[in-house]
């Protein structure tokens, strides 16, 4: 099974747009989206070829954000656990780097993460950090990635999306 990783669209829809259309692309099974989406109308292009689930980030204040979600995937308010087949998965978005460090010391096997809007993967002990990164920010120089997880051999590989 291959999971795909979003994080920190932003309202960015030619961004959004295009990382849906890389999902499909890869025929991803799964995409989970860490975070600050923003509005409504960014969450709606992922209702796609996939089964899609995301977090609230700490820019997803918009009132119907969830129920839109809903429409055609999962939304967490906080933190979500996940499970596929023997793989341990926590998403969480990524504000408070002691939740963070406390959902690796729970010996998921992967804690997936955003708000950084930098991509990184950082293996701690069993657990591995995984944040695919987000749109530029100003004085940033790192473009917009996406990541993918192949469950079957857990390559993780990250890919910049125009």
């Amino acid at each position: 099974m291959n999971i795909g990783i979003v994080s920190d669209t932003h309202d960015n829809l030619d961004k959004a747009e295009a990382a849906v259309e890389f999902f499909e692309s890869e025929e991803v099974e799964k995409v989970i989206h860490c975070g600050d989406m923003v509005a409504p109308f960014t969450a709606e292009l992922f209702d796609a070829d996939f089964d899609f689930r995301g977090v609230r980030g700490n820019n997803d204040g918009e009132w119907d954000l969830k129920p839109v979600v809903e429409d055609f995937g999962s939304f967490y308010n906080n933190i979500a656990e996940m499970e596929f087949g023997s793989v341990s998965i926590a998403v969480y978005h990524g504000t408070e780097e002691s939740i963070v460090e406390g959902l690796i010391e729970k010996d998921y096997d992967y804690v997936f993460r955003g708000h950084t809007h930098e991509k990184k993967v950082e293996e701690h002990s069993e657990t591995i950090e995984l944040n695919p990164g987000g749109i530029k920010l100003p004085g940033q120089e790192e473009v917009f990635h996406v990541a993918t997880l192949n469950l079957e051999n857990r390559e993780i590989e990250f890919h910049r999306i125009e």
